[in-house]
Parts: structure tokens; sequence; C-alpha cells
């Protein structure tokens, strides 16, 4: 008896693998929930727009990188799925960098700039190499994504966490709206009639709101809202919609007419294929007249409810698109897209090949932008031109690696047998279809909440779910 009690005590006594795993399983709760609460901060923070504000939440990303480091040296926790989308990612930053170093020590005529690191690729050095630290901080978020909310119930969190968010700037947005009427409204830098939500730029807010519709769209449409929940679901995206028109962003709109036209078309491919052999109902919805026919219904609709919610705003702001983009050149200030759009491509066939340097173009667009204007561009106001102009076709060859990857690891989701799984990266692709519509004519993925939330769009659609590690580790991973 003696025996058998001091073994039994001896059994209770912790190993040390057993104590590193604690530690390791503490660590990925607070690493999770770091990452969580950064996406929130960043949203209040004015959408991570001032420079202060970037700086902090790279500062954070960075710092909490590294306890991932000591969890990952702590556990045994496979290599997460998707982590190949990265790669692309890591060569931009050291391309970046290659675009700082200094070619000779003589300054190009007439600039004026003798410091041998100025004269580099790179129309401004310094914000190349802030440029790459920041990607770098968004990569290190990107993989601590896949790596910690790969279990499904800390996926519907990260998922419900953006639609939350969204829902809460909509509401605060239309609050505003209504009953600011002085500087500040909650936020000292609001003022009264600029931006929108607490965005200082009414269409990056509505990138925000793009996200959050989209994933609700992807969700309802890919069956991945249980049938007691549709109502509620439906309830949350209707104040993200109001505000998304409210905003005024003629992108964003442009942006939601997309994300439906993509979500009517492509809905098909998620459903399940007891669903598709279930009778002629789902065979006449299916069919390729019917689905157009319930596309051009659902547009109709929505333009309908466009311009009754939107109203002398949005056909102002129609009027003034129509002056912006075929108005004479005395309308406009030399600042209208077009003729920045003109200006850039001059600027790409100069540099075609390295480009003027990743967040250069603010620098190098001067000399190409002749407009009789007095203000000049900072971005090209379409990110795909920004990104040749930027990095030339060395940097649009490593862009169209990433989106084939995350096409490629999305595609394989969307055939995947979990059904879950189908519908949040359906899903993650609505909402990512918005926003690369809208980017078309704007720059939202600058600001630092929408980046990171755009990363988190990535992350739901290409990562794993590890089913039986939330089942094995329920508490951990909780």
């Amino acid at each position: 008896m003696k025996f058998q009690s001091a073994s039994s005590e001896t059994a209770e006594v912790p190993t040390p693998s057993n104590t590193l795993s604690g530690i390791a399983r503490i660590l990925g709760r607070a690493i999770y929930a770091t990452l969580l609460l950064l996406i929130t901060l960043a949203t209040i923070a004015y959408g991570g727009a001032d420079p202060l504000w970037k700086a902090v939440f790279t500062t954070a990303i960075l710092a909490v990188s590294i306890l991932a480091v000591f969890e990952i040296t702590l556990s045994n926790y496979p290599k997460p799925a998707g982590i190949g989308i990265l790669l692309p990612v890591l060569v931009l930053i050291v391309f970046a960098y290659l675009q700082t170093l200094p070619l000779s020590t003589a300054a190009p005529p007439g600039s004026g700039i003798e410091l041998q690191f100025w004269n580099s690729i790179s129309a401004d050095p310094y914000e190349t190499r802030i440029f790459a630290l920041q990607l770098l901080a968004l990569m290190l978020f990107t993989g601590m994504l896949l790596r910690y909310a790969s279990p499904e119930r800390r996926l519907r969190r990260l998922i419900h966490l953006i639609i939350a968010v969204s829902v809460a700037s909509a509401v605060f947005g239309m609050l505003r709206q209504t009953m600011q009427h002085g500087p500040g409204f909650g936020l000292p830098m609001l003022l009264p009639e600029q931006g929108y939500g607490q965005f200082i730029n009414k269409n990056h807010f509505a990138y925000l709101m793009e996200m959050g519709l989209g994933l609700v769209l992807g969700l309802l449409a890919a069956g991945g809202v249980r049938r007691d929940q549709v109502l509620i679901y439906l309830a949350v995206s209707l104040p993200i919609w109001m505000a998304l028109v409210l905003a005024n962003s003629r992108g964003a709109i442009l942006a939601m007419l997309g994300q439906v036209v993509v979500t009517l078309l492509l809905f098909p491919m998620v459903v399940r294929v007891d669903q598709v052999n279930s009778g002629r109902a789902w065979k006449v919805l299916t069919a390729p007249f019917v689905r157009v026919a319930l596309v051009v219904s659902l547009l109709l609709f929505c333009i309908i409810g466009v311009f009754w919610v939107g109203g002398d705003r949005l056909a102002n702001n129609i009027e003034a698109a129509r002056l912006e983009f075929g108005g004479p050149e005395e309308s406009n200030l030399g600042v209208n897209r077009l003729r920045i759009w003109r200006d850039t491509l001059d600027l790409i066939k100069a540099n075609p090949i390295v480009g003027v340097g990743m967040g250069g173009y603010w620098a190098a667009i001067p000399r190409y932008h002749d407009a009789a204007g007095s203000m000049t561009p900072q971005q090209a106001h379409n990110d795909y031109l920004e990104i040749i102009a930027s990095g030339g076709l060395v940097g649009l060859a490593i862009f169209l690696w990433f989106v084939f990857l995350v096409f490629k690891r999305g595609r394989a989701n969307l055939q995947s047998p979990d059904a879950f799984r189908r519908a949040t990266s359906f899903a993650g692709l609505v909402a990512i279809a918005g926003v690369a519509i809208h980017s078309l004519m704007d720059f939202g993925l600058h600001r630092m909440a929408n980046a990171m939330i755009f990363v988190a769009l990535i992350v739901i659609v290409t990562g794993g779910i590890s089913k039986q590690t939330a089942t094995r580790n329920q508490n951990a991973q909780g």
C-alpha cells in the first residue's frame, strides 16, 4: 500500500515537458488574444492613419512576434497550413531594401543631394525602408494568425470580430453624421463634414465596410450560418450596408455591387454535393440563365436602395465623378484621377524594370505631374498602378506570384470536404473581391487597420482548420 501511494504521488509530479507545454499553451492564448486586440485598437485609432499610430502598431506586432518565437520553441505544433503564401512577401521586403542601396557616390544632376544613401533606385530611401519594416510586421502578423487562428473556434472568433468591428464603426459613423456639430466626436481629430466614422478619409472607412459586408454575404450564400442565425446576420448586414452608402464613396458603391455579382455567380462552387442533386428546384436555381437574372434583379434592387438611402449627397458625388473623369480641363485642379493615372503611366514608362521604390511614389511623381493645379498627388489612387510604378516589372511579378498562391490555396479550400472551411474561404474571397475592385481607384490598404483586417481575410481564405487540435486541447485552444 505504501508503495502504491508513493507511486501515485510520483505520477502527479509534472514533468519538464508537461510544464513547457503548459507554458506554450498559455503563450498561445495570450498571443492570439493580443492579435485580436491589435485589430480592434487599430480600427479605433483613426484606422491607424497617423504615422505615429502606424509606428505603434508595427512595434507591437514585432514585440508579439518575439513571444511567438518563444512559444514555437516550447511546443511541437506542426507548421501551419498556408504558410507558403508568405514567401513572395519576404521576397518583396528584400527587394524593397535593395531599392534603397546606394548605386554611386555621385548625386544625380540637379538633385542637390550629396548623401550616398540617397543615390539609389528609390526616390525616397527612407520611406522605402519604412515600407519594408511595416510589410515585415504585416507578414509576421499573417504568419501568427495562420498559426494561432487555425482551430475552428478561433477562426470563428476572428470572423466575428471583423464583423463586429464593422458594425460598431458603421453605427458610430451614422451617429457622428447626425449628431456632430463641432470638432471632436469621441476622438479629438474628427472634424465635421470630414471623413466618416472614426476614419479621416471616407473612402478608407468604406474599405472596412466592404470587408465586413463581404464576410456576411459570403457566409450567408455559402451556408456558413445556421438557419436559426440567418436573420441575425441579415440584421447585422443592414447597418454596414447603410453606412457604406452614407459614406458617399463612389468606389465603395461600385465595390459593393461587385461583391453582389461575385456572390451570386460563384456560390454554387461551395454547395454540398447532396444539395446539387437534391431536386429540381436547386437545378433551376443554379441554371446559368436564372443566375444571371438573379444578378440583374439584385443589382437593380441595390442601385435603387443606394439612391434611396444616399439621396442628394450621392447624386452630387456622381456629378463630381462625371467632372473628374470627363470634365473640361478648367473644372479641376490637376488632381483628378484620370490625370493622376496618366502621369503615373508616364512615370512607369520612365522606370519600367525596378520602379521608383516602394513608398517612393510621392517623391517621384512631381517630375511627371504637369497639371495646372497647385496640388501634387501623394498616391496614384490606384494600388495596381502604384505597385508597378514603385516596383516596376519586378514588383508586379512578385505581386502576381502572391495573388497566384493565395487563390491556389483558396481554391483548394473551396473544394474542402469540410463545409465550414468552404464557407469561410468563400466569404473571405467575397470580401477580398470588394477590396480588389475599390483599389482600382483608391488606396485604403495604406491604412494600418484596413491592412491588418485584409491580412486576416487572406488567412481566412488560405489557412487550415485544425479540428483535431481544437478537440484534443479544448481548454487550451479556447
